[in-house]
């Protein structure tokens, strides 16, 4: 139950003198608290057999100004129960301190975890993201954290009552270690067997997180993909996907309620039962023998009154920690560095190209023995336009994601240069390139946050500027808020040829050195382009610009044309060499004239 709550002491560090302040006040109010028992035993002394011998500890100090042992029977009442009111008080405000800063190290563990976790999906590479499930990872990070803090908020009430069951258990040996001895192998025997509990509950809970993750990756893929869905009449069959994943996760908490629910009412009414026995043994075995005084008895019992709650606590704090056992693991999963891909950070700053880019005998693979790209070798020269072209699956785009290191090849080397890409520091090569892809992410915020988007100190007057080269500030103009127009989730108010150019404003706000447009007009019409390939053209001027056409018109320009057939480079050089060479360019270029010819 504990090797997953490592986490939590992990982190402690990072706000040590918050979390030790927690502990010593809890334990403390502790402390407070079994002062509190004993003056209690002398108070019940004081007032059923006032011409007793009165309780003394042995410590003569203690005895004579905290016991009134010298003093009258009605003057010790007296100074006891006002002892009994401060140490209450001051038990009360120690409790107290010790909450709050135990609330207070909960609020900094969250921000903690959040922030490994958030650290930890940046530094991962992208062929992480896709092997995993976008729902799972929300769930992990919102859900699963919360349950974390929950996890710690039990821990620490373990923590405070643990201290007070110390205390109490003390003060119980110090009236009678007979009864206490009994009590304690009682509550033993009664923790030992709520253990078969617990463990089959943490066993149970790994199931629980696994289903709410699938509930969660289910309902954002539905969210993400609302418009294929409705244009494919598919709801009914999204619908029975879902009600499948809610029967898992009910069947899932079903199973974990049935064990939960067993251990407080089992607890609850064990620790009765063992009360009851007490009481018994006491009277008959103590009070009658002479051996335990009334008083003394009642204080004991007294004491084991408010034990029981706190053993039942206790109890049900392990059944719970049991529960939330499965999503700590995902945690602690998520947080692994031995089962995932990183991208390892060069020393060198980038600082501008040169000469051009080199791939020397590139081979790479998403997956083990299956290659995308095969031995590709290419030369991309600085300041001219090099277009890959290829049927789909060729490998052009991974190509491409290459030079930005989005991934890194298996076999080969990438230079800039004459040096290893691996060398250079990945955001200084990044900061130096832009990319317009035809799926152009629209961030949920205004039009100059996304046009501006990760650079800082832009004012207004650049980001109009930018906007008019890329032919995109008449559209904005005309929007209610201007600038200030919230462009909805993933651009959901633009269309395809807005959020394109707004994209080509972006990069060109970042005044890249290398530009990488990756079938950036593919998804539009004719007109909209033609509009597009303006802005695009104005873009690429005296810059390095890898072009992934699928419309060879949108190329025809370019100083480099290279030509991937299943992985390989089969053919280079200008558009016109290769269609006079009549091979696979010629071959995509007289295809998609033949199909402008049909329509």
């Amino acid at each position: 139950m504990w090797r997953n709550n490592y986490i939590i002491l992990k982190e402690i560090k990072h706000f040590r003198w918050i979390a030790v302040a927690a502990v010593v006040f809890t334990i403390f109010s502790s402390i407070f608290e079994g002062l509190t028992v004993s003056f209690i035993s002398a108070f019940l002394q004081g007032l059923i057999n006032p011409d007793e011998a009165p309780i003394r500890t042995g410590i003569e100090w203690f005895d004579t100004v905290f016991l009134a042992t010298k003093a009258t029977p009605i003057a010790r009442v007296y100074r006891l129960s006002g002892l009994i009111t401060v140490a209450i008080v001051i038990r009360s405000v120690l409790a107290y301190l010790g909450l709050f800063y135990s609330k207070l190290s909960q609020a900094h563990l969250l921000e903690r975890i959040h922030y490994i976790i958030f650290r930890q999906l940046q530094r991962v590479s992208l062929s992480f993201y896709s092997k995993s499930r976008s729902g799972e990872l929300v769930n992990t990070f919102t859900k699963e954290v919360n349950e974390l803090k929950q996890s710690f908020n039990i821990i620490s009430n373990l923590v405070s009552n643990s201290s007070n069951m110390v205390a109490y258990i003390i003060s119980m040996f110090v009236i009678s270690w007979k009864l206490s001895l009994i009590a304690i192998a009682m509550f033993t025997l009664l923790s030992v067997g709520l253990t078969t509990i617990v463990r089959q509950i943490r066993e149970a809970s790994f199931a629980l997180p696994k289903a709410n993750s699938k509930l969660s990756s289910i309902s954002l893929e539905y969210i993400n993909g609302v418009r294929t869905i409705q244009g494919a009449a598919s709801q009914d069959f999204e619908l029975a996907r879902f009600d499948r994943a809610i029967e898992e996760s009910i069947e899932a908490n079903t199973k974990l309620a049935f064990l939960s629910a067993l251990v407080k009412p089992i607890a609850d009414g064990v620790a009765s039962i063992i009360l009851i026995i007490m009481i018994v043994v006491a009277f008959t075995l103590l009070i009658v023998t002479g051996q335990l005084k009334s008083a003394e008895l009642l204080t004991f019992m007294f004491v084991l009154f408010r034990l029981l709650p706190i053993v039942s606590i206790i109890n049900q704090a392990r059944e719970k920690l049991g529960r939330f056992d499965g999503s700590l693991s995902n945690i602690k999963d998520l947080l692994r560095t031995d089962n995932k891909p990183y991208m390892i950070d060069g020393k060198y700053k980038f600082t501008g190209l040169g000469k051009g880019i080199t791939f020397n005998s590139i081979d790479f693979g998403y997956e083990p023995n299956q290659l995308i790209l095969k031995n590709v070798s290419v030369f991309i020269e600085k300041g001219k336009t090099t277009a890959l072209v290829g049927a789909s699956g060729a490998g052009k785009t991974t190509l491409a994601d290459l030079i930005p290191r989005f991934y890194d090849a298996d076999r080969g080397e990438v230079r800039i240069d004459g040096i290893d890409l691996k060398d250079f520091e990945i955001d200084s090569l990044r900061n130096r390139m832009a990319i317009v892809s035809q799926d152009t992410f629209i961030f949920n915020n205004t039009v100059r946050y996304n046009v501006a988007y990760g650079l800082e100190g832009i004012d207004d007057r650049q980001i109009w500027s930018v906007l008019n080269q890329a032919n995109a500030a008449e559209f904005i103009q005309e929007m209610p808020d201007g600038l200030d127009t919230v462009l909805g989730d993933r651009g959901t108010r633009l269309s395809g040829g807005q959020r394109q150019r707004i994209a080509i404003a972006r990069a060109l706000l970042r005044d890249p050195d290398i530009l990488i447009l990756d079938e950036a007009t593919s998804a539009l019409d004719s007109l909209t382009e033609k509009q597009i390939q303006k802005s695009i053209e104005k873009l690429s001027q005296g810059r390095t610009v890898i072009a992934i056409a699928h419309r060879l018109s949108t190329i025809a320009k370019a100083d480099k044309v290279v030509v991937l057939d299943q992985g390989r480079v089969v053919e280079q050089g200008t558009y016109q060499e290769l269609l006079q060479q009549k091979g696979k360019l010629w071959e995509y270029h007289r295809m998609q004239n033949d199909y402008k010819a049909a329509v």
